[in-house]
């Protein structure tokens, strides 16, 4: 089989899984879209790994195969910034607005902050296991899980009555906070594998560059795109260009060495909101939604089941569950801390009320999904990696599986009393 025929079978494959995973949870099961399609791809990959344990089917040759999808580049260099822009698409400019500060402190500080504490915490956990790695592969696991899944975060919200600041705050988070944490997993994985120990002023200017530049791209082509969509009125052409924008802005920004994420992200808040209000006739406006919500449905199926699949791929070994589950309260831990010391300040300086349970929420709805295991497998083979994919991929199930089903209650316990809303309150760090 050729490798483009090889690319074409695994395409169909996964699609066809997808498909049939949707049925079955849409006929029977009616659970959230997103948590069931990773429950229903993760419990068939069990089956498969218990089959290949008992010599029923070749676990070499499933596992290869799974391999062969190349999860992280898919996600990475393909459907994320497809779905990013369709997220962005629906982020209200003037609520967006009103927790600017909470958003920039959550994306920047925040996952930096988080990323320190949970990776020291983590390689001490490792080495009371025994693990022999060093505290720059520590850090490595904290850069690679503190940055919050605006996929799995989106996907959550989508079906939970949260106050709207609130809901902004975490969707604006998630968008935004993936070109921080991309870039400083870079870094960090050029010191660990590479040798490099790039200077904190090197660092600040890497961020910069790829943060600014994408902001700035992003700028450009989500204004460009409003002003070919105000000069026509054909729905067809005006949802192509906005196609066309995700695929060659992010790509382009690939090129460049700046963040596709971000740019994304901004070019997608001006076409959502300032094209959509200005340049788009109301028929544009439903075709525009109808085609960035089924192409968000399904290549959010198409992810979640790639996320369960790759269980399949991963070297199993009690040790490094052990060290999963643990890797749990500590990354719940990080973000709580990360969370609490800027809104505590901004508080005590008069900035922005501090609300327990907006910290809360925020810490239990800071949820990691396929990027965090899309950047665990894009590490090169070696001693740590096998440690490090495990545990991250078991904090990824557990913040799906268990943090998402139970999120919706969460924020019911906390902001509805008797089934009446105790109050929009300011989303405060």
């Amino acid at each position: 089989m050729s490798d483009s025929e090889q690319i074409f079978t695994a395409i169909a494959a996964v699609l066809t899984f997808s498909a049939a995973a949707s049925y079955l949870n849409h006929r029977f099961l009616k659970l959230p879209a997103t948590i069931a399609l990773m429950a229903i791809s993760l419990g068939f990959s069990l089956v498969l790994v218990v089959l290949g344990a008992i010599g029923v089917v070749d676990q070499h040759d499933t596992r290869e195969l799974v391999e062969s999808l190349h999860f992280d580049d898919v996600l990475l260099k393909g459907m994320l910034g497809y779905l990013l822009f369709a997220g962005a698409l629906h982020i209200d400019l003037t609520a967006l607005r009103g927790v600017l500060l909470q958003i920039a402190t959550l994306a920047t500080f925040s996952v930096l902050a988080s990323g320190a504490i949970a990776g020291t915490l983590f390689w001490g956990v490792a080495h009371l296991l025994g693990f022999d790695i060093g505290l720059i592969h520590g850090l490595l696991f904290g850069a690679l899980i503190a940055p919050t899944d605006p996929v799995a975060a989106i996907g959550i919200l989508k079906g939970v009555n949260a106050p709207e600041s609130l809901r902004t705050t975490i969707a604006g988070e998630s968008l935004f906070n993936d070109g921080i944490g991309v870039a400083v997993f870079l870094t960090v994985a050029s010191i660990a594998f590479a040798g490099e120990e790039p200077a904190l002023t090197e660092f600040g200017k890497f961020l910069l560059i790829e943060a600014g530049g994408g902001a700035l791209l992003g700028l450009a082509l989500g204004w460009g795109t409003y002003l070919l969509a105000r000069s026509i009125d054909d729905y067809s052409v005006e949802v192509l260009l906005t196609l066309a924008m995700v695929s060659g802005g992010y790509a382009l920004a690939t090129a460049l060495h700046i963040s596709g994420p971000i740019a994304v992200v901004v070019a997608g808040i001006i076409i959502g909101n300032h094209a959509r209000q200005m340049a788009m006739s109301p028929t544009t406006r439903r075709y525009l939604d109808n085609f960035w919500e089924l192409l968000d449905d399904i290549f959010n199926a198409v992810l979640f089941a790639f996320v369960g699949l790759e269980v399949v791929a991963l070297r199993l070994d009690w040790q490094f569950a052990v060290a999963g589950l643990i890797a749990i309260p500590v990354v719940l831990a990080a973000r709580f801390v990360s969370i609490a010391i800027p809104g505590a300040t901004f508080h005590a300086v008069g900035l922005v009320p501090f609300d327990r349970r907006v910290l809360t929420a925020l810490t239990w709805g800071g949820l990691r999904g396929g990027i965090s295991i899309a950047l665990a497998l894009s590490l090169p083979q070696s001693p740590e990696r096998d440690l490090l994919v495990t545990a991250a991929y078991i904090v990824v199930v557990f913040a799906i599986l268990v943090q998402g089903l139970t999120f919706g209650r969460v924020i019911k316990r906390l902001f509805v009393i008797d089934g009446v809303d105790s109050g929009d309150e300011g989303a405060s760090d």
